[in-house]
């Protein structure tokens, strides 16, 4: 029986080697079946099926040879697929000897798997250093070997994703029951106040009765806008997100004419997509108006500047899912940063960073941005704030 395809994933799951057997066909993913498909030279491979996947791959020669090279290799290493088959990828790590000696044990069939952590050398993108997990398996073709590295940072981010995206509808779930729950008799508590407003004759008490008027119809309020995103139900249409930035800067400049620079950074090549547009005016106003009160000495000495910047990012995964295309906008501060005890919660309900603040805005941007099956985070260090959203694009 030969080993299992490598191309039929996950082929890196660990199990003892197998008997050297002839290349088998394989069903590769991303294909039809039946359908022509792009193979490598010498290799029965469709390459286009490795550059739909997120991760780095490789394939190798014992040697250390490369045979194939996958998008995201291209683009993480910052080299042509080109350049990148005609080295090693030894020449890709920054101490490669690990690399080199479980090349030779898996393609002498000494195990079928094995896994370490390394770092990768970026050599055509301003140089640098990127921790990454290498998977090192073996294939169905003779004297080739499977070589695939995950970015380090890129699993995390996308593990605190997913536990963020599960939290925040825990906590949607418990702000919406807890909203009806107060809203049911804060009617009543309304009511009998403005009952009792009629039957007493005394001034002081009738000042009772309106601050507990006026206390309800605060907390009334603040239950409308946890309860908003629930009740209006979207309106889907075409939209040109660089419409949306710029009613967003309009209304921000017209509040803060002086102080405040809100900077354009746009990729206009990005296409429109089918959303709610008054919703994502909505989700972006929330996080440039909070940038603007984080901002607030800044805009008193006359250089506080927020940036709008739009890009377009391909084979993109979030949201559990993986797009060809989505829309990358960030909105950037030069503000003090958001303050370290709450910089894991500033999604939550009701958390704010200022004294005041109902804690609901971005909250309500993250709603609306998840409702576009998009996802919102932050990164934030004194000087600087970036938020970011990403939506998938048509």
């Amino acid at each position: 029986m030969s080993r299992p395809c490598a191309a039929n994933w996950p082929s890196w799951r660990s199990e003892p080697p197998g008997p050297a057997g002839p290349p088998t066909s394989c069903a590769w993913p991303g294909r039809r079946q039946g359908a022509a498909a792009v193979t490598e030279p010498g290799l029965p491979i469709d390459v286009g099926a490795y550059d739909q996947l997120a991760t780095m791959v490789a394939l190798a020669s014992p040697d250390g040879r490369c045979l194939l090279a996958n998008a995201t290799l291209e683009n993480t290493v910052g080299l042509s697929r080109r350049a990148l088959q005609r080295g090693s990828v030894l020449d890709w790590l920054a101490d490669p000897s690990q690399l080199r000696d479980t090349l030779v044990m898996v393609a002498g069939n000494q195990v079928a798997t094995s896994r370490f952590d390394a770092l990768m050398k970026r050599q055509g993108t301003g140089g640098g250093e990127l921790p990454v997990h290498v998977i090192v398996c073996q294939t169905d073709w003779p004297d080739c070997v499977l070589v695939e590295m995950i970015e380090i940072e890129q699993q995390i981010r996308l593990d605190r994703e997913e536990r963020t995206h599960g939290l925040a509808q825990a906590n949607k779930e418990l702000v919406r029951n807890l909203a009806h729950e107060i809203k049911n008799p804060l009617g009543g508590i309304r009511g009998a106040a403005q009952l009792l407003a009629m039957e007493v004759s005394s001034k002081e008490l009738t000042e009772y009765t309106r601050v507990i008027i006026h206390e309800a119809d605060r907390l009334q309020a603040l239950v409308d806008r946890l309860l908003a995103p629930h009740r209006r139900p979207q309106v889907v249409a075409d939209v040109n997100i660089h419409e949306v930035c710029e009613r967003v800067r309009s209304l921000i400049l017209a509040e803060f004419p002086r102080g405040l620079s809100v900077v354009r950074d746009y990729d206009t090549s990005i296409p429109e997509f089918r959303g709610d547009r008054e919703q994502l005016i909505q989700a972006v106003l929330n996080i440039v108006h909070n940038a603007t009160q984080a901002l607030g000495e800044r805009i008193a000495a006359g250089d506080a500047r927020i940036v709008l910047r739009t890009r377009v990012v391909r084979q993109a995964t979030f949201g559990r899912q993986r797009f060809r295309l989505a829309l990358e906008l960030h909105v950037e501060d030069n503000g003090p940063g958001v303050p370290e005890d709450i910089r894991d919660r500033i999604f939550h309900p009701l958390v704010s960073g200022r004294d005041g603040g109902s804690g609901l805005g971005l909250t309500l941007a993250q709603t609306f941005v998840q409702q576009h099956h998009g996802t919102i985070d932050c990164d934030s260090v004194a000087g600087q704030t970036v938020f970011r959203i990403l939506i998938p694009l048509p």
